[in-house]
C-alpha cells in the first residue's frame, strides 16, 4: 500500500487541518501518517487558540515516520514560525523526500495575512524551492508572483512567474475572485486549465487542505502530476456535491462521499 505524509496543523473540528488531509489520503487509497506542527482550538465558527509545537518536537516526529514507515508523498500546509519552516526543509533534504505539495498557506480567504514577514522568507528560501508542485489560491499566488490577479491571464502570468522562480508545478487556485472555481495549472512552460463549476454550497472549510491532500495521494500511487491534479479536482467536487451540513459556521466536506462497504452503513434495526 502506498503511504502520505501531511505536515501540517491539527483542527480539533475535523473539517481541515491533518484531520481533513487524514480523511481524504484514505479515501484516495493511501495509507496516512502526520507530523503535527500546531494544535488548535477551533470549530466551524472560527479559531480560538493556537498552541505550535517546539521545532525539536517536529523533528522528532519526522524522524520517526522516514525511518519506519517511508512516505512515498509529503504534503505540507500551514507552518507558521520560521523554527518550523526550516526543520521541515533540513529533513525533507535529508532525507530525500520524493512527490512533495505544499500548500502555502499565506493569506486568508479575508486576506489576513497568516504569516510573519521574516516567516515568509523563510518559506521562500527553505521550503518552497524543495516543492513538486504549490498550490496557492489567488491571495497567496499575488504574494509569491508580486503582482495583483485580477483575470485569466494574470492568473496564467502569475503562474508561470511562481513555476519559474521555484521550479516547480503549481495549481493556483481561481475561487477568490476570479473566475467560476477555474484552476490554472502550469509546469515547464505548458498550462492547462481545469474550469470546474461552482458548486452552491457554504460548508467549504478545508477545500485548500483537502486539495493538496488529494494531489499527494495520487502522486503517491504513481499518477503524473497533471493527472493527480485531475482527480483531486474530481473528488473534491463530490465532496462538496455531497452538501455535508454541519456547525453553526462554514462547515466540512464530506470526506468519505465515496466510501462504501459493511463497516459505514447506518443502523438499520434497533439492537
Amino acid at each position: 500500500m502506498k503511504t502520505a505524509l501531511t505536515i501540517a496543523g491539527s483542527d480539533s473540528s475535523g473539517g481541515a487541518g491533518i484531520q481533513a488531509d487524514i480523511k481524504t489520503m484514505t479515501a484516495n487509497g493511501v495509507f496516512a501518517m502526520s507530523a503535527v506542527t500546531a494544535l488548535t482550538a477551533q470549530n466551524t465558527v472560527g479559531v480560538k487558540d493556537i498552541m505550535e509545537v517546539t521545532p525539536e518536537f517536529l523533528a522528532e516526529q519526522i524522524d520517526c515516520i522516514f525511518t519506519d514507515i517511508r512516505p512515498d508523498a509529503v504534503k505540507i500546509g500551514m507552518v507558521s514560525s520560521s523554527g518550523l519552516i526550516r526543520v521541515i526543509a533540513e529533513k525533507l533534504r535529508t532525507y530525500k523526500a520524493t512527490h512533495i505539495v505544499v500548500d502555502p498557506v499565506m493569506v486568508s480567504t479575508s486576506g489576513s495575512k497568516l504569516l510573519s514577514d521574516g516567516s515568509s522568507g523563510t518559506l521562500r528560501e527553505e521550503l518552497l524551492p524543495l516543492a513538486d508542485i504549490l498550490t496557492p489560491n489567488i491571495p497567496e499566488a499575488e504574494v509569491l508572483a508580486g503582482m495583483q490577479i485580477r483575470s485569466e491571464k494574470e492568473m496564467l502570468a502569475a503562474a508561470e512567474k511562481i513555476g519559474t522562480s521555484y521550479g516547480c508545478g503549481v495549481l493556483v487556485k481561481g475561487g477568490h475572485r476570479v473566475s467560476d472555481a477555474n484552476d490554472l495549472f502550469w509546469k515547464n512552460g505548458v498550462h492547462r486549465w481545469f474550469y470546474g463549476r461552482r458548486i452552491d454550497n457554504p460548508n467549504t472549510h478545508g477545500t485548500g487542505c483537502t486539495l493538496s491532500s488529494a494531489i499527494a495521494a495520487n502522486l503517491a500511487k504513481g499518477f503524473s502530476m497533471e493527472r493527480s491534479v485531475e482527480r483531486a479536482k474530481e473528488y473534491i467536487s463530490g465532496a462538496l456535491s455531497a452538501m455535508l451540513d454541519l456547525g453553526q459556521g462554514s462547515g466540512p466536506m464530506n470526506h468519505a462521499f465515496n466510501i462504501t462497504g459493511d463497516f459505514v452503513r447506518e443502523a438499520e434495526l434497533p439492537e
